[in-house]
């Protein structure tokens, strides 16, 4: 079933539905009274037609009849791990169906014979650092996992039917070298169809801009690792400190994406580097800096500042009218010291559910993103504009065998280099991101 057939037939069973709502709706005005625990009825159970507003993570435990979503829930484990069920109420439509639907981020990875999709040989996007194959990977067992969301069946990305939503639309990947990792996938994907144009007005990766002229779809990728204005303290060297303006806008992203259908901004492992924090043109901190008399705070303060200010330029946009997903953030996998000292990823298949938690520095930046996602959508809102959960944490959490490790460039005795558990290897577990994208576009279609 082609993707206008199945608007037709939503639509079509969606009017011969409206008597039974009515009742429905009556009866479950009148019975929550005798049967307390209908109060309780989980998200994951009903059709939402927009992103309803998250619970701010300081109210999560006060009384349920204060919280009309569904819950995040947090518990600790005996292990002191946190575990986090995230809210998913990016409901879609699977299957072909109008009446299936399923918490798209929530469920677990599954072998999959099938896959790869492409390979290191048919895709000329996949960066260096990134073509693990080429440089000598000897397993492929991480190239045969597919996302499996409870309850349903997620589809594998159809790039005929992906480009035939975007036809005469334009896509922004607004964020750092994990964001361009992700775009790099989808033109991999694309590439069974056909290949995009290069009109890029630079030279270097970090600032793209792709044609297919056959479906007048463009997709840009606008490079900006900390969201905000930021410059380096010294210019030709980036391991020294970043100055940061928290609350000042970045301009090269914000004036450039009014007019795109959808951006898809992200953020998350540069601000673990050495910073110094601006608030109104003033010095009020820094991260893993020896200045004296600079107050040292956190990176989930630079962090939350950043996607407040991001947000808060989409929002001030007079005519943009895109979608805006928040990507989350995927977090690294070094294992046995940090990326400086030895660390690597050497695992070759995925962890199951409930072997990996979420916890320390993942759970505090998911749950920032989640809060300053709930604020965007309250600002939005009486412009109707449109913040939507893109949950890659839980997901790529379970994946600790999809990085390049040492197998991004050839191995050199005279040259130590860190191993990279932080970019996913090309093909590899972050090509079901665009699983998502287009199941969260055809969402988008639908609700239209």
């Amino acid at each position: 079933m082609n993707f206008q057939d199945l608007q037709l037939k939503t639509r079509k069973k969606n009017a011969t539905k409206i008597a039974p709502f009515v009742a429905l709706a009556i009866l479950f005005t009148l019975i929550p009274i005798y049967y307390p625990s209908m109060h309780h009825k989980k998200l994951s159970q009903i059709l939402s037609s927009s992103l309803v507003p998250l619970p701010d993570y300081h109210t999560l435990h006060q009384s349920s009849n204060s919280i009309t979503t569904q819950q995040i829930n947090v518990t600790k484990s005996s292990d002191e791990h946190v575990s986090v069920a995230a809210p998913h109420e990016a409901r879609i439509i699977i299957n072909g169906t109008d009446d299936e639907k399923c918490d798209l981020f929530l469920g677990e990875w599954v072998e999959n014979q099938e896959g790869p999709y492409y390979t290191n040989m048919t895709c000329f996007a996949i960066q260096e650092h990134q073509n693990c194959m080429k440089y000598g990977r000897p397993d492929t067992d991480f190239l045969k996992w597919k996302w499996k969301p409870d309850g349903c069946e997620l589809p594998i990305f159809d790039a005929h039917q992906f480009l035939e939503i975007v036809r005469g639309k334009s896509l922004a990947f607004v964020g750092d070298s994990v964001a361009r990792n992700h775009m790099q996938s989808l033109i991999c994907l694309l590439s069974k169809v056909m290949y995009p144009i290069d009109v890029s007005n630079s030279t270097d990766q970090e600032n793209r801009r792709w044609e297919y002229r056959d479906y007048n779809f463009n997709m840009s990728i606008f490079w900006t690792p900390y969201l905000v204005k930021a410059n380096k303290t010294e210019p030709n060297n980036i391991y020294q400190p970043f100055n940061l303006y928290l609350d000042e806008l970045d301009e090269s992203w914000t004036t450039k994406i009014q007019d795109f259908d959808y951006v898809i901004i992200s953020a998350g492992h540069w601000f673990f580097r050495p910073t110094m924090f601006y608030l109104n043109h003033t010095l009020v901190g820094c991260l893993f800096c020896s200045q004296p008399n600079v107050s040292q705070m956190t990176s989930f303060f630079s962090y939350q500042r950043a996607f407040q200010t991001a947000f808060r330029a989409i929002n001030s946009l007079e005519n943009y009218k895109g979608v805006t997903f928040l990507r989350t953030f995927a977090p690294s996998h070094f294992e046995d010291g940090v990326w400086d000292k030895g660390g690597d990823c050497v695992r070759t298949i995925p962890f199951k559910r409930k072997e990996k938690m979420l916890e320390d520095y993942n759970l505090e930046f998911y749950k920032i993103q989640l809060q300053e996602l709930t604020v965007a959508q309250k600002q939005g809102k009486n412009r109707d504009l449109k913040f939507r959960l893109f949950d890659a944490t839980q997901p790529m959490l379970l994946r600790p065998d999809g990085h390049p490790s040492k197998y991004g460039h050839w191995p050199n005795p005279n040259v130590t280099l860190s191993n990279d558990c932080v970019h996913w290897c090309l093909p590899g577990p972050i090509d079901v991101w665009n699983d998502f994208l287009l199941e969260l576009m055809k969402r988008e279609e639908i609700d239209r």
